[in-house]
């Protein structure tokens, strides 16, 4: 249903390019014309993104149909020709979110031409009333809103909305913009207080994205939806399955719960949902208990790796400190949401523990998805490959999570769609502001340009080889008159951290934030980090790695492969009496290997033959485990 109406937009300049904007904040988040990634570890990955990974998901969603799902709607192919699982209208949106931001950054004008052809192919399949969808409410198919538990259809017109905002934050007014509009529209119609329909979806989604469509237009219909849709559940209105209530967070009502639980991508969409309504309602009660709901699963559900979901079946979290790693589920949508969850409650309490978070998950969740040619990921991420895994032809889709090698396409592709909208943001996750000053968060070479108050311009230039090197020098190119703070982090893994001032004084800086006077125009302050390869332990509850140690350096977690070993990973144990070694910027460790003989059976006296010598042995970051074929890996090294 192609429009040409207007529609009045609120997207002032405190708006422009960012994917979150709460209306209150004790920092507040810098667009992507503020932050610019100019290289490194994270400056590679935007490249990748806008060079490959971008076009590879867009080529996918053809060739299997997914996108011309639409143009069937439009043509009155459907059911017949409709291709994909019930969600895969939303895999189109993730792109054009990902097109939207990814223009927003670069101004890539063919890749605005792209984004504007398949929005004009949604917009064409839109119903008169606002309602898109290409499974259900035609003849053949479903009535609408007659599968809320499974159908995915508030979840897709979620992620619709979402690639409207991030086109309204980046363009402003266009075709995607007003389909989205219109498609919120009839949700509030249909899921108002005085509507027809009173349930919920059975996978969060809708409720941040109608909070930040509230954002940008102001109107308060969506942020009163959204707060519908967030109070409702708990109550047992999606009914009971096999996986319990607990699995769509239907057990117990979101202020009253203690612990994120059931499927985690569920959950941590919610969460985000939540926190944004609660920033927007001055709900301090509501904010506080999504606070303590994730403070709380980051210190008992949470994988090394920032990983979530301990459970295969659900796709679940598990029971507090029960994080088996060859049976890590650890979707790579979940670590994106808990980024997006985690980020949203940095700007509101400043504590250092959400920032490292983020840290933690985007290096070794995130930046571990994708290979390193952007043209396959992984969908779960392990951290114990027993077996190596299978080669996946360049042509083939894989069915939806084996995590044995990374694949091209799933026949459930949530999450390369999900890496692409989130690795075109990354600048967004660099700095925030505030009246004094600003802050940085995440290392990576950059510039930041933006105003604390009116008038206030505060320029700075980045240079550091973070996450290998643990030395950030910010220097300040343009200062704003009468002095200013910057606030570093350290993370919490940094002590012996120190930070050199701008007159040349240095002084230690302790986990947590450190805020320093802002250097003059052309001065400069030095943070340098221990980055180091370090020994981890678990907390002795982890009964699944008792015995065990990981190995970290800064930020990375490190693993062991079969590659490196020369034989099976399931022959190696460790000693710790040393530190590792670092040689040649590689981590290597003291790895004895025993002999693995057939059994009859495989318990006794003492089952574990006795090891040979030690050697050392090379790790390599986790985020690159499998780049040089079938392997088998371990994080979780046994000792001895």
């Amino acid at each position: 249903m192609p429009s040409s109406e207007t529609v009045d937009l609120r997207v002032g300049p405190h708006q422009h390019g960012r994917p979150a904007v709460p209306s209150r904040a004790r920092w507040r988040p810098l667009g992507l014309d503020e932050v610019t990634i100019t290289g490194g570890f994270w400056g590679d990955l935007q490249a990748l993104n806008a060079r490959t990974m971008i076009t590879h998901v867009e080529g996918w969603l053809e060739r299997l149909g997914w996108t011309g799902n639409f143009d069937a709607a439009v043509e009155g192919r459907l059911p017949r020709d409709r291709r994909g699982r019930e969600f895969s209208d939303s895999e189109t949106y993730k792109l054009l979110e990902a097109m939207a931001w990814e223009v927003g950054r670069t101004g890539d004008a063919d890749l605005d031409r792209r984004l504007r052809s398949i929005a004009a192919r949604v917009a064409a399949a839109q119903e008169p009333d606002g309602y898109v969808s290409t499974m259900f409410g035609r003849p053949g198919q479903q009535p609408r809103w007659s599968d809320l538990e499974w159908g995915h259809e508030l979840y897709c017109i979620g992620h619709l909305v979402q690639a409207g905002v991030a086109r309204a934050r980046t363009f402003g007014d266009d075709e995607i913009v007003r389909v989205a509009i219109r498609a919120a529209d009839l949700v509030c119609r249909e899921f108002g207080a005085d509507g027809p329909q009173q349930g919920v979806c059975g996978h969060p989604e809708i409720e941040v994205a109608l909070v930040e469509l509230y954002r940008v237009t102001g109107e308060r219909r969506y942020l009163d939806q959204a707060r519908l849709f967030v109070e409702r559940r708990g109550h047992g209105v999606l009914g009971e399955i096999d996986f319990g209530p607990q699995y769509f967070q239907d057990d117990v009502p979101v202020r009253e719960a203690t612990v994120l639980d059931g499927h985690a991508v569920r959950a941590l969409y919610l969460a985000s949902g939540a926190a944004d309504l609660a920033v927007e309602d001055g709900d301090d009660e509501l904010l506080a208990a999504v606070t303590g709901q994730v403070l709380t699963t980051l210190a008992r559900r949470t994988y090394l790796t920032g990983g979530m979901g301990a459970h295969h079946e659900g796709e679940s979290f598990g029971a507090d400190f029960e994080l088996p790693p060859d049976r890590s589920y650890s979707e790579t949508c979940a670590g994106i949401a808990s980024v997006m969850t985690n980020h949203r409650l940095l700007l509101q309490d400043g504590d250092a523990r959400h920032a490292d978070a983020v840290e933690r998950t985007l290096y070794n969740v995130v930046a571990t998805s994708p290979a390193q040619d952007g043209r396959a990921f992984y969908y779960t991420n392990t951290l114990h490959q027993r077996v190596p895994g299978r080669e996946v032809a360049p042509d083939e889709v894989s069915p939806r999570a084996a995590s044995s090698l990374r694949a091209p396409f799933f026949a459930v592709s949530c999450c390369p769609t999900n890496v692409t909208r989130t690795v075109a943001t990354l600048g967004t996750y660099v700095a925030t502001v505030d009246d004094d000053g600003v802050q940085l968060h995440q290392y990576a070479p950059a510039t930041v340009r933006t105003e604390l108050t009116a008038g206030r311009t505060a320029a700075l230039e980045v240079t550091t080889a973070y996450p290998h090197d643990g030395r950030v020098t910010v220097r300040a190119v343009e200062a704003p008159a009468g002095g200013w703070t910057l606030t570093l982090r350290v993370p919490a893994w940094a002590q012996g951290a120190s930070v050199t001032l701008a007159d040349g004084t240095s002084q230690a800086a302790a986990p947590g934030y450190v805020a320093v006077p802002g250097p003059a125009a052309g001065q400069e302050v030095v943070l340098d980090l221990p980055v180091r390869a370090r020994w981890t332990f678990a907390d002795p509850r982890v009964d699944a790695v008792r015995g065990q140690v990981a190995v970290e350096r800064g930020p990375l977690v490190l693993a062991l492969e079969s590659t490196d070993l020369g034989q099976d990973v399931a022959a190696a144990v460790v000693t710790t009496d040393a530190a590792p070694v670092e040689r040649d910027g590689a981590v290597l460790v003291p790895v004895a290997t025993r002999p693995l003989p057939d059994v009859t059976w495989p318990f006794g006296d003492d089952p574990a033959p006795a090891p040979d010598a030690p050697r050392l042995v090379p790790l390599v970051p986790y985020h690159a485990w499998a780049e040089r074929g079938p392997s088998t890996m371990r994080v979780w090294l046994p000792t001895v």
